[in-house]
């Protein structure tokens, strides 16, 4: 509806969104990778831009040797690589970068002086200088019973239902380097009482450390979420985590480690894809009312104001290969069956109080995408994929009749930025795109033969697909970071592990984004769009 100014006023159901991973984003201070306090300048820029959603990749701890989110060894806890040192009272109490010796000072300005995120040395360098202020901690603050000590003490106690079994796995970690928790000794494999007991006893100071990691992680988020409020920030809920992770050790028997989770056949993998993850024992679950998901989504919905459902058709159905014959199937194996159980997640999931949306890509049949509309849960549409297959040339689909509970996009973190898919498109489909009513009506005169004939994807071709997304009729519209500014970046190749995956930061400190001519440029653009399409109000959010 029309405002007195004769623009339109935001509708609480049409919101734009970015995506970016919490890793891309370092400031200047930061040590080589996107932290936690740095969600507020990126905040800011978002409001120029007149976004009201971030959704970011998932932030829980992955192991050392990884960089993959979607690989975690703990389904609960916040990775301590993203604390921000610079606004940390123990480390500034130590001295700050002024007080740290020579070596470690040459390793941060390596590690920030880096084109790509070096998780090996950001691990390296923040863990000794984390553990200094652990002790620091103990020394100064929990001896003397200060009032951080209490907020320390009370955040235990309150999250000791995740972050007990949590602490204990990486102190018995650390007591067994290298070696996975299939291979501990058989009472601490096996979770024997006896056995925990004395492990924490021996391992106090190490599992008091990881409580230390995960409380200072929880006060700069929770600081961070009242910053950039209104700005919703969304998680994104990964499907498995690591087979050697805190959480398949402490429900063993909720998982079968003699299979793998994967995908079947698709646009990404052309003979599937097996990532090496444990297959969920569904009538476990089931009987335990989904115990381990439901503790999962309470997570989340402390963390964030709603999050992405990731995988969401393997919560339907879960295509798995055993390792001992190499079969290959989904479970379970009925569609009745399929139905009834990817229903029941979801209504766990909802039943955190959170926003969730779904993650409905790869091969997934129509009763799935069904089930989604009926339950009304966002499911995504990411333009290039929107055709109708079934009818001659297989037109794209309008995103103007794109349902409001759905999820308009141009690509997800998997996908190649919107600018490389167009340079590899034929001119078939590149046609077909220019052919989108809503597109068309938006292309320049001489346009359309401009971008059949130009290798690339012209800046007021790329602009138009933007604007017409925002446009549409989706509720949320979620954007790519990169393909808001037409870069060719991608943060990751499925199916491959490089070098190039999942390492990718901005070009500026996040900071400069609110002063660099390219990004404000960009912003004041995005921000007439949703405007313009009722996704941003046409009045402060505070009048």
């Amino acid at each position: 509806m029309p405002s007195p100014s004769g623009r339109f006023v935001t509708s609480p159901q049409r919101r734009t969104g970015v995506l970016v991973p919490l890793s891309a984003i370092p400031s200047a201070s930061s040590w080589g990778i996107g932290e936690i306090p740095d969600l507020v300048p990126l905040a800011r820029w978002l409001r120029l831009a007149g976004v009201r959603v971030l959704q970011l990749l998932p932030v829980n701890e992955v192991p050392p040797r990884e960089s993959s989110p979607y690989s975690a060894l703990t389904a609960m806890a916040i990775d301590p690589q993203y604390i921000g040192l610079a606004r940390l009272d123990d480390f500034q109490a130590l001295g700050g970068e002024g007080g740290l010796p020579a070596d470690e000072r040459e390793q941060l300005c390596a590690v920030r002086a880096s084109a790509r995120v070096d998780y090996a040395g950001v691990r390296r360098l923040k863990d000794g200088v984390l553990r200094r202020c652990w002790r620091r901690f103990g020394r100064d603050e929990l001896s003397a019973g200060t009032e951080r000590a209490a907020r320390f003490h009370a955040y235990v106690a309150r999250e000791r239902w995740w972050l007990d079994d949590y602490a204990v796995f990486r102190a018995l970690q650390a007591r067994y380097p290298d070696r996975g928790w299939t291979d501990w000794p058989t009472p601490v494999r096996e979770r024997d009482r006896a056995a925990l007991d004395e492990a924490r006893e021996a391992l106090g100071d190490e599992i008091h450390y990881r409580h230390y990691l995960q409380w200072t992680a929880d006060e700069q988020w929770a600081h961070a979420r009242r910053e950039i409020a209104p700005l919703a920030i969304f998680g994104d809920l990964p499907f498995m985590v690591s087979g050697d992770s805190a959480d398949v050790w402490a429900h063993q028997d909720e998982f079968r480690l003699d299979a793998s989770a994967g995908a079947p056949p698709d646009a990404f993998a052309a003979d599937g894809q097996d990532w090496g993850l444990p297959v969920y024992r569904w009538d476990v679950l089931r009987d335990r009312d989904f115990d381990w998901l439901r503790e999962r989504g309470r997570r989340y919905a402390t963390l964030f104001d709603g999050f992405r459902v990731d995988h969401l058709v393997g919560f339907y159905r879960t295509f798995h290969r055993l390792h001992a014959d190499d079969t290959r199937g989904f479970v379970p194996a009925s569609e009745p069956e399929q139905l009834a159980l990817g229903e029941r997640v979801l209504q766990v999931f909802r039943d955190s109080g959170s926003e969730i949306i779904a993650e409905d890509l790869g091969t997934v049949p129509d009763f799935i995408r069904a089930s989604l509309a009926r339950l009304g849960v966002p499911g995504y549409r990411v333009l290039r994929w929107e055709r109708e297959w079934h009818a001659e040339g297989a037109p794209f689909r309008d995103p103007a009749d794109y349902p409001v509970a759905s999820v308009a996009t141009t690509g997800t973190h998997d996908t190649e930025p919107l600018v490389v898919w167009w340079e590899g498109a034929d001119a078939a489909e590149r046609a077909a795109v220019l052919a989108i009513p809503s597109l068309a009506a938006r292309l320049p005169p001489g346009g359309h033969d401009e971008a059949l004939a130009t290798p690339g994807m012209p800046a007021w071709l790329r602009e138009g697909v933007l604007d017409t997304l925002i446009a549409s009729g989706a509720g949320l519209v979620l954007l790519p970071i990169g393909d808001v500014f037409g870069w060719a970046d991608r943060i990751n190749r499925p199916a491959t592990v490089g070098p190039g995956n999942w390492t990718w930061r901005l070009p500026w400190a996040v900071e400069r984004l609110e002063a660099e001519p390219v990004p404000l440029a960009v912003a004041a653009r995005a921000r007439e769009w949703s405007v313009q399409h009722s996704r941003w109000p046409d009045r402060p959010f505070d009048q």
